[in-house]
């Protein structure tokens, strides 16, 4: 469906200009929605989305198996990486230190569950990836938890790698 959103007209009325400042933005989301796909519309990913999600896939397939360094070799080994969270961690190594700390053990890992991973490339060389994951865990060790993140990611030389990571 289409609206002609640019109408002319010769003049307007205080009356029909007011009217246009209560409808207008109305109208306008009105034609925005209308262009746009259904949410529910197929979508047949590119080769840059799947090597993306596989990208992500792959670390929750290393995080299962209690593998932090494989884990964390999703992120791009660069002192500028950048892991946001409830503190800031700044390079690979400080990344892995961190991780290598905070699961000292892979029985605390718990098992990590993405879902709902949406890949937006933003230039050949520059995406985005959000998504939701949920941690299943034992009380002792810390118990569930859920989230939203969304991630930078860059193409290298060693295919797609995180250069900013924001976990909530």
């Amino acid at each position: 469906m289409r609206f002609n959103c640019h109408r002319r007209s010769k003049g307007l009325t205080r009356a029909s200009v007011a009217i246009i400042a209560c409808v207008l933005p109305i109208f306008s989301v009105s034609c925005i929605h209308a262009q746009g796909a259904p949410e529910n519309a197929l979508h047949t990913a590119t080769r840059t989305e799947l090597d993306i999600v596989k990208v992500v896939l792959a670390q929750e397939k290393a995080w299962n198996a209690g593998d932090l360094d494989a884990y964390v070799k999703g992120f791009k080994d660069s002192p500028d990486t950048l892991f946001v969270s409830t503190q800031v961690s700044k390079g690979y190594k400080q990344i892995l230190s961190d991780y290598q700390h905070n699961y000292p053990k892979p029985a605390g890992m718990g098992t990590l569950a993405f879902s709902e991973l949406e890949v937006h490339t933003m230039s050949d060389t520059i995406a985005i990836c959000l998504g939701k994951y949920h941690l299943d865990r034992a009380k002792k060790a810390g118990g569930s938890a859920n989230g939203l993140f969304s991630l930078i990611l860059e193409k290298t030389d060693q295919g797609w790698k995180i250069v900013l990571d924001h976990t909530t």
